[in-house]
């Protein structure tokens, strides 16, 4: 059986430098960086102060009660769902050929924590009925299902800073099988709650740069010393090229080549070797060979360790690297929204022949043998590479290629 080629048409994002797909793009060619004090009260006490934020105006293309009744999450889902759906143009799709797939890492993680907060401090009565809707990894799927009236799946990948990438594979997969015809994919995240902070801070994997915030995040840099936390949604819309080509539809590229896998090494720390075992299963997936690939969009969220693992794993699959961008220093670490803010920028970067810049790096970690972008440079790439990483050795990749 010919395999169905999966074109993408459309794209949404909100994210710490933007909040639609061209506002975000032109803030990661200008170098523009998303990372800000935490002011509120109760940041006072904690080791880290900072985060990338998205601009709460997003929300105001919302109704009230989708304000009222859905968590930080599920709003950015929304939003960016809705840019993605505008862009590809798409008019009516019959609902069962219609799909969506949105990962994340902690769902609506503020609604868990704020309602904890409210049933010890005021009782049961007080706690809001829509919790478990606000709070349920799944709510972003399933509240996008619902806007977009799809019933070819909703599903829901949770693992962890690999949900992006993992959730447009799902999307690819739809396809292929001929479950669908259009697949609405991607991530979403909004944790930046002390709960998370705290956590991720316990484990030493956050920057504590509290008084350079935007100079915190410096993947591959030798003096890095952790992420910045970040928050937002970037949903792609995945098509069979049968059905864009059949209604005249722009196509920003293909999704060729997809691979995820489980390390079974470590709960938080990466294996290099199957790192690289993930990155030539996607290749070997596209159809193609180490050398065809013209740009990475590395993971690199900026702690020691996990940027040299990467790096390795990133010299074994490919032997010579391409040229290296790693956007996290522009707009921190989206955590299950990662993986698909990576797709798009490779995506974008294709289709517009320029490679956006990886801040504040100021000398190379010896360890790290790449050649890393730290200024818009022209490329004339064909193919891309994408990877990301996640807590429990969730490892995953994806190739992407312009038309």
């Amino acid at each position: 059986m010919r395999v169905r080629r999966t074109v993408v048409t459309g794209a949404g994002a909100v994210t710490p430098v933007g909040g639609t797909v061209d506002e975000t793009w032109s803030a990661l060619q200008a170098g523009v960086s998303g990372a800000g004090a935490i002011t509120e009260e109760w940041a006072g006490t904690l080791p880290v102060r900072i985060a990338a934020r998205a601009d709460d105006a997003f929300a105001e293309r919302l109704s009230v009660p989708e304000r009222r009744a859905r968590d930080r999450v599920e709003q950015l889902t929304l939003v960016a769902g809705r840019e993605a759906w505008a862009s590809a143009g798409l008019g009516v799709v019959d609902p069962t050929r219609l799909g969506v797939s949105v990962g994340t890492a902690h769902g609506g993680i503020a609604t868990t924590v704020a309602m904890q907060d409210t049933l010890g401090a005021a009782g049961y009565r007080r706690v809001s009925p829509y919790t478990i809707t606000m709070a349920m990894a799944n709510g972003p799927a399933a509240y996008l299902s619902l806007d977009l009236g799809a019933k070819a799946g909703a599903r829901a990948p949770v693992s962890a800073c690999a949900a992006g990438v993992e959730a447009i594979g799902q999307g690819r997969d739809l396809i292929r099988s001929g479950a669908a015809d259009v697949v609405v994919c991607g991530g979403a995240e909004a944790s930046i709650v002390p709960l998370s902070l705290t956590g991720f801070g316990r484990v030493r994997a956050l920057s504590t740069r509290n008084d350079e915030p935007l100079r915190a995040s410096r993947p591959f840099d030798a003096g890095r010393d952790g992420f910045v936390m970040g928050e937002g949604a970037v949903l792609l819309v995945l098509e069979s090229e049968e059905h864009a080509r059949a209604r005249g539809a722009t196509v920003m590229g293909s999704v060729d080549g997809v691979s995820l896998t489980s390390d079974a090494y470590d709960i938080v720390g990466g294996d290099p070797d199957n790192q690289a075992r993930t990155i030539t299963l996607a290749l070997h997936d596209a159809g193609l060979e180490p050398g065809d690939i013209g740009l990475v969009h590395a993971h690199a969220t900026s702690t020691p360790a996990g940027d040299v693992t990467e790096a390795r794993a990133l010299r074994a699959a490919l032997d010579s690297p391409p040229p290296v961008t790693a956007t996290k220093a522009s707009t921190g670490h989206l955590l299950g929204a990662s993986g698909a803010l990576g797709a798009l920028v490779a995506l974008l970067a294709l289709r517009d022949g320029v490679v956006p810049p990886t801040l504040n790096l100021d000398s190379l970690d010896p360890e790290v043998d790449l050649d890393v972008v730290t200024a818009p440079r022209p490329t004339t790439a064909r193919h891309a590479l994408v990877d990301a990483f996640g807590f429990g050795g969730h490892s995953s990749a994806l190739v992407l290629s312009r038309e």
